[in-house]
């Protein structure tokens, strides 16, 4: 590990997880040292596969003592603090506000960075188009904002305020009972390892995703990609993610949805580090999903490198060690990242069809968690799909290939212990 010494202060990342571990290897790359601080003693199992502790020359484990905590940052005279996954942003603001104020984002706004339901009003005092929404944990708040804005008869969101990912969010249609859906979500520890004190209840918002993803300096807002979500459900759950497109920086939808997220990010106080935005493009015009004032998680830094030849991460070191700051981004190469899901949980009997990915012709890469004989979860979020592909191409290679995917997905065969008897259905059957 390297040592930090004068002429080479180190970056402090806070819950170096997803992401963030790939953060920290750039800075080292650059023979800046890293220090680790975890928000939390706990670590969700996903995330375990992550954490790389010999990366970082000091682990500090925050106890609850901000002040001993930011004196103990102190001693290392760290160039930056950053917050790397969701579950930093609030510990890595309040270090920055102590250690090194100025450097970060607005004080005093560290709750509308992270609560969805804060985010909202945020935006509703900077007069930026939001969703309506309430957050409670009493039915008769919930049915009293029901009434008060007219949503009787409109398809509803329901929702953690302050997870991540697709974390126990789902539909409810218009006119359905609510109830058995906000009491499942209250109280449960949810991804991040909190526990839901409150429910968010959304108007549902019809259109077309978007992910933005942003890097500030200073509080000038460059866009480091912008990609297009298609995504599916499945009875009452949302956001089970089926691909992901790079788009072009000359893309028709960019310039609306970069004016629409650099409102968001001047209403929300975020003016240095990485965003990552998901925005949905209504008729009426761009809305705002959520926002984390942190990089994209998962491999998407490391894809959006193919596509792009840059990532938020590459932006950190840039900003933080060179002094630099890109406004924009383009596109090399035509890529999408298309997500292997199963309907249900059961024994995978048949993975070794999925070894044709490989021969697709804009096969780039690929990332499968499991094989034949194991037991899968059903996919029902962003923690259980069964693996992604990446391809890259023209867009017209990159379709009729990820139609080949779909159709070998298809072909898998997942089987509860009851259909181990009978006759092995398909995904197509089930």
């Amino acid at each position: 590990m390297l040592e930090a010494t004068p002429n080479n202060r180190p970056v402090v990342i806070v819950d170096p997880y997803s992401s963030g571990q790939a953060l920290a290897r750039r800075f080292l790359a650059r023979g800046v040292p890293c220090v680790a601080v975890l928000s939390s003693t706990g670590v969700h199992e996903v995330l375990l596969d992550h954490w790389r502790p010999q990366d970082f020359t000091h682990v500090h484990r925050f106890d609850g003592d901000v002040a001993a905590l930011a004196a103990a940052v102190a001693e290392h005279e760290p160039r930056c603090i950053i917050a790397a996954f969701e579950s930093g942003v609030e510990l890595a603001d309040a270090l920055i506000d102590i250690v090194l104020p100025g450097t970060g984002n607005v004080p005093g706004m560290t709750a509308a960075r992270r609560d969805k339901y804060q985010m909202a009003l945020a935006l509703k005092d900077a007069g930026v188009p939001h969703l309506r929404q309430v957050c409670t944990d009493r039915h008769a708040d919930v049915e009293q904002w029901i009434r008060a804005n007219g949503l009787e008869h409109t398809p509803l969101v329901v929702k953690p305020p302050k997870s991540a990912g697709t974390d126990d969010v789902y539909r409810v249609e218009a006119g359905a009972d609510w109830r058995p859906t906000f009491d499942r979500i209250l109280g449960k520890v949810n991804v991040m390892l909190g526990r839901n004190d409150t429910v968010l209840v959304q108007e549902f918002a019809a259109g077309t995703e978007y992910i933005v993803d942003t890097y500030s300096a200073d509080g000038r807002h460059g866009l480091v990609d912008l990609c297009r979500y298609t995504k599916s459900s499945r009875g009452e759950r949302l956001g089970i993610y089926d691909c992901i497109d790079f788009l072009a920086p000359d893309d028709p939808v960019v310039d609306t949805l970069l004016t629409y997220t650099r409102r968001v990010l001047d209403a929300l106080g975020i003016r240095n580090g990485a965003a990552h935005a998901e925005v949905m493009l209504t008729d009426a015009g761009p809305v705002l999903i959520e926002v984390g004032a942190r990089p994209a998680g998962s491999a998407h830094q490391e894809i959006a490198c193919i596509a792009t030849g840059d990532s938020q991460l590459d932006r950190h070191v840039a900003h933080r060690v060179d002094g630099l700051h890109e406004l924009g981004f383009e596109l090399r190469r035509h890529v999408r990242i298309a997500f292997l899901s199963s309907p249900r949980a059961g024994v995978l009997r048949n993975g070794e069809i999925l070894e044709r990915i490989d021969g697709l012709a804009s096969f780039h890469s690929k990332t499968l968690y499991f094989g034949s004989g194991d037991e899968v979860p059903a996919t029902v979020d962003f923690t259980t799909p069964l693996g992604f592909v990446v391809l890259a191409d023209d867009e017209q290679q990159i379709g009729a290939d990820y139609a080949a995917f779909k159709d070998l997905e298809s072909r898998l065969q997942v089987h509860t212990p009851v259909d181990l008897e009978g006759p092995r259905p398909t995904y197509a059957e089930v």
